[in-house]
């Protein structure tokens, strides 16, 4: 280490794996979906209701559930990230070349 280079900063840090909540409320609302096409093509139906009824208003029902189940299984998730979170020590690594602008 030279003379005119800094000393590396040590810092303490929390390190865990969070889910991502997107992905989970997507995922969900698509099974509800799939399980509303079962429900309006799969059973038997009735004379007085269309199969495409029954299926959009099942797929609203079922899509609204299935995004808030996968949400819960989101947060559920995202607890037990925080309880096996683990504690880190980092170091600053100085550069090794010095920055001269922009590369092309």
């Amino acid at each position: 280490m030279s003379s005119k280079e800094p000393p590396a900063e040590r810092r303490e840090i929390t390190v865990r794996r969070a889910p991502k909540y997107v992905p989970f409320l997507v995922l969900g609302a698509l099974v509800g979906i799939a399980a509303a096409a079962m429900v309006a093509y799969a059973l038997p139906g009735s004379e007085s209701f269309d199969r495409g009824a029954v299926f959009g208003f099942f797929m609203v029902m079922l899509a609204g559930a299935g995004a808030i189940l996968g949400a819960v299984l989101a947060l559920i998730l995202d607890r037990r990230s925080v309880k096996r979170r683990q504690r880190a020590v980092v170091e600053s690594v100085p550069d090794s070349e010095p920055d001269t602008g922009p590369r092309s």
